[in-house]
């Protein structure tokens, strides 16, 4: 028996509805909003923030169809005064600037990376895995390595320290809620990071297409980072020469190699199994 789908109260202080245009970003926007905020769509993604911090949530707009689903997230804007609306499919078109999604925008507060010292005092003793992103830039990209880190359990991302690589809209929603299950780091100095990662027990990996082991056969450590370069260049030569191990997945040869979503969920699958 299903219970009786309502259309749930309109919030009391929310203002009159105008979606603006997709290059605004947000309705009626100033940059210092757009700074600290993101719009975050796709239904894993706006449920894993409810679940995670529900008070980072600034605003919801969604279609009539996804109130069943949404009911819960839409009591907790009323009660905590947090505006919502109802509104057409074209609308949330134009506000992700994608037909992707889902029939629900959240708009919420930026989550700023953690210090890798603070992550690093905080992280628990026994085996961890991190992904280090060298020059990833593709937002596709990005969220599948969110998804596959969080189902693998990776225990960071961590992000060189002027890396401009942020969570999008489209990252979110590709990552199917692994944006909120795997926290962000931001890193210092090169020669200071690896200094701090090695002296917490951890041994670091590139991850090249050819000369490395091959990452099946490798003895992995139980705590270990993958240095990850980026889509088109590949990896710092620098700080490839800077890590413990060099890795490769073994293919047929058919193509170069796997992009770098793909070989993120090989390489943490081939860590895990040796737990």
């Amino acid at each position: 028996m299903h219970a009786e789908v309502r259309r749930p109260p309109r919030a009391q202080h929310d203002e009159p509805w105008s979606p603006g245009s997709a290059e605004e970003g947000t309705p009626h926007p100033s940059r210092a909003r757009r700074d600290v905020e993101l719009r975050l769509y796709g239904l894993n993604a706006v449920h894993a923030v409810f679940s995670r911090r529900p008070q980072a949530i600034r605003k919801l707009y969604l279609i009539e169809s996804r109130i069943p689903a949404l009911q819960p997230l839409l009591k907790w804007c009323v009660a905590n005064r947090v505006g919502y609306r109802v509104v057409e499919e074209q609308d949330l078109d134009r506000l992700a600037a994608s037909t992707h999604h889902e029939g629900v925008i959240a708009e919420v507060l930026r989550e700023e990376p953690l210090a890798m010292s603070n992550w690093l005092r905080d992280l628990p003793d026994g085996p961890q895995c991190a992904l280090w992103l060298d020059g990833v830039g593709n937002p596709h990209n990005f969220g599948a390595i969110l998804r596959s880190a969080a189902h693998f359990g990776a225990s960071a991302i961590l992000l060189p320290k002027h890396s401009p690589l942020a969570l999008s809209g489209a990252a979110a929603r590709v990552a199917e809620g692994g944006a909120e299950a795997v926290p962000m780091v931001r890193m210092g100095r090169q020669d200071n990071a690896l200094a701090q990662l090695r002296s917490a027990g951890f041994m670091l990996a590139a991850t090249v297409v050819k000369g490395g082991s091959d990452v099946f056969d490798a003895s992995l450590p139980q705590r270990l980072v993958f240095v990850l370069g980026s889509e088109g260049e590949g990896m710092d030569r620098e700080l490839a020469a800077a890590c413990d191990l060099r890795v490769s997945i073994p293919g047929s040869g058919a193509v170069e190699s796997l992009n770098v979503a793909a070989a993120t969920a090989v390489l943490l699958a081939a860590w895990r199994a040796r737990l």
